[in-house]
């Protein structure tokens, strides 16, 4: 079952299913597996982000490599996808997300961010409804492809 728990309705029957199921545990020792869905990115979003971060590299010289990891997830970004987690020693080790993992509130934001990061370094990177402009950034990935 999938429950929206910002309905009302859905959060009583939520809660009445666990419950059921709670009890059903205690009597036979049933196994529950939960998961949280989110509302993933969008394949637009995730085609955007990529041509942004192109355009930037190719405009700069740096790899796509270097540009996704140092400068939009690493300098631009770092509150979103900087993470922390316990190995096996019980050590916190610091880790980077995968912008797959993003909503696609944390992606607009993340590209947002990045587009004004851009801009300060003297790129503008066009908005994702600026088609024409959009063109124009693809022909200078493809002339400098090579470099990326």
């Amino acid at each position: 079952m999938l429950y929206n728990l910002g309905s009302p309705l859905d959060r009583h029957d939520f809660k009445e299913y666990c419950n059921q199921l709670y009890q059903l545990g205690k009597e036979k020792g049933v196994w529950v597996e939960l998961s949280k869905k989110r509302h993933q990115r969008s394949i637009p979003q995730n085609s955007y982000l990529h041509l942004c971060l192109q355009y930037f590299a190719s405009e700069f010289g740096y790899s796509l490599e270097e540009v996704k990891v140092k400068i939009y997830k690493e300098i631009v970004n770092k509150d979103i996808f900087r993470r922390e987690r316990k190995n096996r020693r019980g050590e916190t080790v610091p880790y980077l997300r995968s912008s797959s993992d993003l909503d696609t509130k944390e992606m607009s934001l993340s590209v947002d961010r990045f587009r004004n990061y851009s801009a300060q370094q003297g790129l503008y990177i066009p908005d994702a409804s600026e088609y024409e402009a959009l063109n124009e950034a693809r022909k200078q990935i493809e002339m400098y492809a090579e470099y990326l």
